[in-house]
């Protein structure tokens, strides 16, 4: 029976990277959006015109009632959900002195909390099917933090936290819970990076390249094959951080 998967922030980026290459293999993708419309219009259509199956749902899942809608639409659907991709995420570049409250939740809301209320969601059924794959997109920033993103790195750090103590909890359930926590990966996230900014951190890089979208998809295809890895934090940074 041909899986069912559910990404968070698929218009764009690694979200929509993932989206393509999971509807390349046959899996039945449910990608979300909240502002993006028109790009994930596109890219039901593109996948679409080359013979591939994908939904679209707009949802802003920085809320708990959103997620709802969108997991009950899912299984409204196709009856069950094998995958889950928590990608949905934003940043702020500021000091720590100049975060606001409304900045706080923002982020928080946007990157952890709908990471949080998701699996909540769909849990019951992955429980009751007795199989599962969660995969939650957190940052290279939660593990060593990052300077003027501190409230990101928090959120980040949290997720790889909920992996891990989710993997303990849902493992008898045959669920994995995975994080894949990217480097400086070429994506709208940087685009205020400027070139002399990207050619310094190139510097710092030992496979002095930066990271594509499709370097983040290979690996989820990866976690969604294997069967025996649960509570990792996969960085994928050519080498920029080793830990």
């Amino acid at each position: 029976m041909e899986k069912v998967a559910i990404i968070t922030g698929a218009s764009r980026g690694i979200g929509r990277e993932i989206a393509k290459s999971l509807a390349k293999k046959g899996i039945k993708v449910i990608a979300n959006y909240n502002h993006s419309k028109e790009k994930a219009e596109n890219l039901k259509k593109e996948l679409q015109k080359e013979g591939y199956e994908i939904e679209i749902y707009k949802a802003d899942v920085s809320k708990k009632s959103e997620c709802k809608k969108l997991v009950e639409y899912t299984l409204e659907k196709y009856k069950k959900i094998d995958i889950l991709i928590n990608n949905a995420g934003i940043d702020k570049y500021q000091l720590v002195t100049e975060v606001t409250e409304n900045d706080w939740n923002e982020i928080i809301n946007t990157n952890l909390y709908s990471a949080f209320c998701m699996c909540q969601e769909v849990l019951p059924n992955m429980i009751h099917n007795k199989k599962g794959c969660i995969i939650n997109i957190s940052s290279i920033w939660g593990i060593v933090g990052a300077s003027t993103e501190v409230v990101y790195s928090i959120s980040k750090a949290g997720m790889d936290g909920l992996t891990k103590a989710l993997a303990k909890e849902v493992g008898p359930s045959n669920i994995r819970v995975n994080s894949i926590a990217p480097g400086y990966i070429e994506t709208d996230i940087n685009k205020d990076v400027t070139q002399e900014e990207k050619n310094e951190i190139l510097k710092t890089i030992p496979l002095e390249k930066i990271g594509e979208p499709t370097d983040i998809a290979k690996c989820v295809n990866w976690l969604i094959e294997d069967n025996y890895t649960t509570g990792q934090i996969i960085s994928i940074n050519g080498g920029w951080v080793i830990y």
